[in-house]
């Protein structure tokens, strides 16, 4: 096989291994200590606030460009909010007095949780299932008694649907219907049923009907760009491939905004991909189970040299459980493009921590 990518899915691959090898490397000689994760976990958090922040407002100010930073960093938001979640799980483990940063935390949590719903109601999903991940993780983790309740997990259900309600109310005061749940609901449903029904109609073992392609009588029927990394990294480089730029851009919706992840890919790629894709991404999710298993056990032995790297492996593969979640089974958007390659990160960065294992 040429190591010049000849498609979008072997540049994906390349480009995957390259970061594989790349986020091991550092994570297995870089110093990380459990402070030094929680500050760092701190700061991109805050930094996810403003960005989202910023898109949120740019909602509501006009001649402001919107844009739409949940989709490729959601994933990173819900990373380092879960893993400094985690580093506060274990300082409270050592009687180390974490109310303030308790505080602080809940504050970044209700902060992303506004202004990343104000932008996509698929955020906010993930944003909620990947919290819950997270708090079940950690209560087995840390032998604790579980936060999820079912008073509690219904009075989350009942602040989403008042805010749901509070923003279709404002999108209508405001005649603004950019913001509106119902309107966007629609949209979605009203495409969503006849890309689904052509997706099924067309997609092969390997790869899809190319009548169907956009591209027409250009398609080769296989990786017609409808799921790439960066546009801008592959113009970059100058490869050869087929790709929806400029006004093509909302071209690809049919496949990309319209249709979840399984139905994308299979597409795309065809049945025999999607199945080896999805059975890597279950690989990643037991690896990391494994291995976090391993940390604790470790932990619990009175092994200290580990706590940084626990709570960075809890914050990922809960991120990445997460965006899984959502990319493959809610909207593929959240797994293409810029936030292919935060999927292809924090899988990273759940497998690099099997070389600190052996090595330990």
């Amino acid at each position: 096989m040429p190591l010049i990518a000849q498609n979008h899915l072997q540049l994906i691959i390349e480009f995957g291994l390259m970061l594989l090898l790349g986020v091991s490397f550092l994570i297995n000689i870089v110093p990380l200590s459990l402070s030094a994760v929680l500050l760092g976990g701190l700061l991109v958090s805050i930094g996810m606030v403003v960005l989202f922040g910023f898109d949120a407002f740019s909602l509501l100010l006009p001649g402001i460009g919107i844009h739409e930073f949940t989709h490729p960093y959601g994933a990173i938001a819900l990373f380092s909010v879960v893993t400094s979640l985690a580093a506060i799980y274990i300082m409270d483990d050592v009687g180390i007095n974490t109310r303030s940063l308790k505080t602080f935390l809940i504050m970044i949590i209700l902060a992303i949780t506004l202004f990343g719903g104000m932008m996509h109601r698929d955020f906010l999903l993930m944003w909620i299932v990947g919290l819950f991940i997270a708090f079940f993780v950690l209560s087995k983790t840390f032998r604790r008694k579980s936060v999820l309740t079912v008073k509690r997990v219904i009075m989350v259900g009942v602040v989403v649907l008042v805010a749901f309600g509070f923003m279709e109310v404002l999108s209508r005061l405001l005649s603004m219907p950019i913001i509106s749940p119902i309107s966007r609901i629609e949209r979605i449903l009203d495409n969503s049923l006849p890309s689904i029904k052509m997706v099924i109609q067309n997609t092969y073992l390997i790869g899809h009907n190319p009548a169907t392609s956009f591209w027409g009588a250009e398609s080769s029927g296989f990786s017609d760009g409808y799921i790439t990394l960066p546009i801008s990294l592959i113009t970059t480089f100058g490869l050869a491939l087929p790709v929806f730029y400029g006004v093509l851009t909302n071209q690809k919706d049919v496949i990309d905004y319209f249709t979840s992840g399984i139905f994308a890919w299979g597409y795309e790629f065809g049945y025999i991909i999607l199945i080896l894709v999805l059975l890597a991404v279950l690989g990643v999710i037991i690896i990391g189970l494994k291995i976090m298993k391993v940390y604790k056990e470790k932990r619990e032995r009175g092994n200290k040299t580990l706590l940084g790297r626990e709570a960075l492996l809890i914050g990922s593969l809960t991120a990445f459980m997460g965006q899984a979640w959502a990319g493959f089974f809610i909207i593929n958007r959240d797994i293409n493009g810029t936030a292919l390659v935060t999927f292809l990160f924090l899988g990273a960065m759940v497998l690099g921590h099997v070389l600190m294992v052996k090595k330990s």
